[in-house]
């Protein structure tokens, strides 16, 4: 048996029209909200003209802090903060995807933070050498409204910001970034273009798909829990993207990501080795987030699968109904892994490298990148089973 530290204080909303909620949560935490979202907001712009009404309605300011780019920067995180505190704002309100939630939360940390630098806050060394590691104690009040159904950022204690000067992309990860609300309104969502609800659902799949792969042995109520996020979203992206106002498509959707990262799942170990890469990718080729992952999941799955069986042979029955019949152990996990691959390509995501114009020569950068953020005093990255620079080379060669 296994022993493991569970916390979520996150008070959360879900369901149709939670959005006019707004409001009466912010009333409830201040009178002032850094009202914070992309630079390019124009496909929000109704959204985010109703957030404001609600909160006049309720007697509360907002200002608008719209600069957050996908992959959100460190750098635009300092101007934030210099704006909150210039502003006296007493919350943060997020409306957005990952990136803004993950900006906002940061900014929120950044306002009371005392280090001399921000990203001293964020996990950019995992070998023991980062010394000057601070996590942050303290922040603002924040309340996190998704639109993007994927990275889970309104339920967890985690942000995950880029260091442009650098060029590394880490995370955050403070108790004081858990949001004091979370307002899940599928509505939010019903304006994704096909190609974004794709890449949010995969995801979203990762945060579960990891912890399951990675997972300690003797865990089955969180494995049963791990499969069920999977099977959801696998089941409703294909009829959100066939329909993107289907309700019930779109609910499935916002509420299994939300789940797949809020510590349900993963009490124990909750270390995504896969979204270790897939910041690399970001952070040197300016990759999307999803894309990061969907071209290495499958590769990274296909090399791992024969040092873990049991693990992929059940993830073939059990999340990709792969019907066992006479079949030995091999030919289900490869026939689960490709299925699963299938899915992928069928929903329309990138799920090789050469899709996203990184070549062979890329590679070896790639993978020091890896090592110098990612890797742990061993040497190695810490995962289950744990890999070397050599087995991540390969695996990104297996993705070419």
């Amino acid at each position: 048996m296994f022993a493991f530290n569970y916390y979520n204080p996150v008070r959360t909303e879900f369901g149709l029209g939670t959005f006019k909620t707004l409001g009466e949560k912010a009333a409830q935490l201040g009178k002032k909200a850094l009202l914070v979202n992309y630079e390019n907001h124009i496909v929000l712009e109704n959204v985010l003209n109703e957030a404001k009404e609600l909160l006049n309605a309720q007697s509360v300011e907002a200002v608008e802090f719209y600069q957050f780019r996908e992959n959100p920067s460190i750098e635009t995180v300092a101007v934030g903060v210099e704006l909150a505190k210039k502003e006296n704002c007493d919350m943060i309100i997020a409306i957005g995807g990952g990136s803004v939630m993950d900006g906002a939360k940061a900014i929120a940390a950044g306002v009371f933070y005392d280090g001399n630098d921000l990203w001293d806050m964020v996990f950019h060394r995992h070998d023991g050498s980062g010394s000057e590691i601070n996590p942050p104690e303290k922040a603002l009040p924040i309340i996190a409204v998704p639109t993007v159904p994927a990275t889970g950022s309104e339920m967890n204690m985690c942000s995950v910001v880029t260091n442009e000067t650098k060029k590394e992309k880490s995370y955050i990860w403070a108790e004081c970034l858990f949001p004091q609300f979370a307002i899940l309104d599928p509505e939010l969502s019903y304006t994704l273009p096909a190609s974004v609800s794709a890449c949010s659902a995969a995801d979203a799949i990762s945060h579960a798909l990891e912890i399951y792969i990675n997972s300690v042995d003797g865990t089955p109520l969180q494995n049963y829990w791990q499969e069920g996020t999977m099977r959801t979203i696998i089941e409703n992206i294909p009829a959100a993207i066939a329909n993107p106002t289907d309700p019930e498509a779109r609910g499935n959707l916002t509420w299994a990501a939300a789940c797949a990262i809020n510590g349900w799942a993963n009490p124990g170990d909750g270390w995504t080795p896969m979204h270790q890469v897939g910041h690399v990718l970001s952070s040197r080729f300016g990759v999307n987030h999803g894309t990061s992952l969907t071209v290495i999941m499958p590769h990274w799955m296909r090399y791992n699968s024969e040092r873990r069986p049991s693990v992929y042979e059940r993830f073939a029955l059990r999340v990709m109904n792969v019907e066992e019949g006479n079949k030995t152990s091999k030919e289900i996990i490869n026939e689960g892994i490709d299925k699963f691959e299938a899915f992928l390509k069928n929903i329309g995501v990138a799920t090789i490298l050469s899709e996203i114009n990184i070549t062979e020569n890329d590679l070896d950068n790639i993978v020091n990148d890896v090592e110098k953020v990612s890797f742990n005093a061993d040497g190695v990255l810490g995962c289950n089973p744990v890999m070397t620079k050599a087995d991540i080379l390969n695996v990104l060669k297996m993705a070419l």
